[in-house]
């Protein structure tokens, strides 16, 4: 008898706090709620006053209709969404996930009418139209779930990304850089802001950047290959070399990172060590054309021709452009004349050279354009020795 009076006055006191929560929200969805938990009190209440014991399906019945329920309810809409974001979001993921995304939409516009201040609503809003490339649109609904919850770090985050993608960059870094204070061991903050900063060639604070993550992934072999990429960029090549070779040896799948390994022993004219790393990087599809290319003009230096040529046609086999290419650097021309020609004008590319990054790109290219300036740079001083030798000799067969 007392665990039924128990359970009365508890129902009750649930069916009053879900009737106050209605009239304060003007929400007629909780009726559906008022109406279960009325059901479950009235079926225990008559079962109390004449003394009836309930069978025992029915009588967790009632304890579902009347304590469970609205207790599950309550804890939802503290930690999650109110009843009627609930059934709105309920009913949008219904049609995202038939596809219908019209319709999907049209709910969420629903919802944030009918309760401005839905996180859920604003949050999903801003997804939609960041999928149909509505950068700006999309922004301002993250900006508004934001508003609502501003602890949501994640939005910050893609607010930075998406600035990011609308070049406003500067905007992007000043969000990653709060983001960062707070969450120092946040990776993809870090690489986001690092990759702004190389591309706004900001590479001493890219530096920063990786350097600090450094302290909380100790292990992250991408950081290493980043702080790479970045004093690359810098023209600190010792450096460079020294992140590259920390980056390949935890992963040694990391086949760019030796590529530009042999660039820089290239610089430093340690051919060996170069030769070595441009044959690891034959097992990367993507760059097998130009290591190919690089380990012909190695086989060059060391006169051995034949080498050579089996490299150069090597690499056209795998890209025709590299036979153009060929035919403008001096150093092959003693051996062009052996080297195949592409049978057809198309020029083929690898099927996966999507998978280099922009900046891994740039960085390519920026250890080629120092190579080839080093390079020329030691030409001319060859051909100013060259001058100086000829004209003394010249000075001394007039003094004769």
């Amino acid at each position: 008898m007392l665990e039924r009076i128990l359970f009365n006055l508890i129902a009750f006191a649930l069916f009053v706090h879900i009737f106050f929560r209605m009239i304060q929200k003007n929400d007629t969805s909780y009726l559906y709620i008022l109406f279960m938990q009325a059901l479950g009190i009235t079926i225990a209440f008559i079962s109390l006053i004449a003394k009836i014991t309930l069978p025992p399906f029915l009588l967790i019945l009632t304890y579902i209709l009347s304590i469970i329920f609205p207790i599950l309810l309550i804890i939802i809409e503290k930690k999650f969404a109110s009843l009627t974001e609930l059934i709105y979001i309920t009913t949008f993921n219904i049609y995202s996930k038939t596809h219908n995304e019209e319709k999907a939409k049209e709910i969420l516009l629903k919802l944030v009418e009918k309760n401005p201040q839905s996180y859920f609503g604003h949050k999903y809003l801003g997804e939609i139209y960041e999928k149909n490339n509505r950068l700006d649109v999309a922004t301002e609904e993250y900006y508004r779930a934001l508003d609502i919850r501003p602890e949501k770090n994640n939005l910050k985050y893609k607010i930075a990304e998406l600035y990011n993608k609308c070049e406003r960059q500067d905007d992007a870094v000043q969000i990653l850089q709060d983001l960062l204070k707070n969450n120092p061991q946040w990776k993809e903050v870090t690489f986001l802001l690092g990759d702004i900063l190389q591309e706004q060639e900001r590479f001493k604070e890219a530096v920063s950047v990786y350097t600090e993550a450094l302290k909380y992934h100790p292990d992250n072999y991408d950081l290493y290959y980043n702080l790479g990429m970045t004093y690359t960029r810098l023209n600190d090549f010792k450096s460079a070399k020294e992140y590259y070779e920390k980056a390949a040896e935890l992963n040694s799948m990391l086949y760019i990172a030796k590529y530009n390994l042999g660039q820089i022993s290239l610089l430093y004219n340690e051919i060996d060590d170069a030769e070595q790393y441009f044959i690891e990087c034959l097992q990367n599809k993507p760059l097998e054309d130009q290591s190919l290319l690089c380990l012909a003009y190695i086989a060059m230096l060391k006169g051995e021709k034949e080498k050579a040529i089996e490299y150069l046609n090597a690499a056209i086999e795998d890209n025709s452009e590299i036979y153009y290419k060929i035919e403008k650097e001096i150093i092959f021309r003693v051996v062009f004349n052996k080297i195949e020609k592409p049978k057809n004008n198309s020029q083929k590319k690898n099927k996966n050279s999507i998978s280099i990054t922009s900046k891994e790109r740039k960085t390519i290219e920026h250890l080629k354009d120092t190579y080839e300036l080093v390079r020329n740079l030691n030409n001319n001083d060859i051909k100013a020795v060259k001058n100086m030798e000829t004209q003394n000799k010249d000075e001394e067969q007039e003094r004769e």
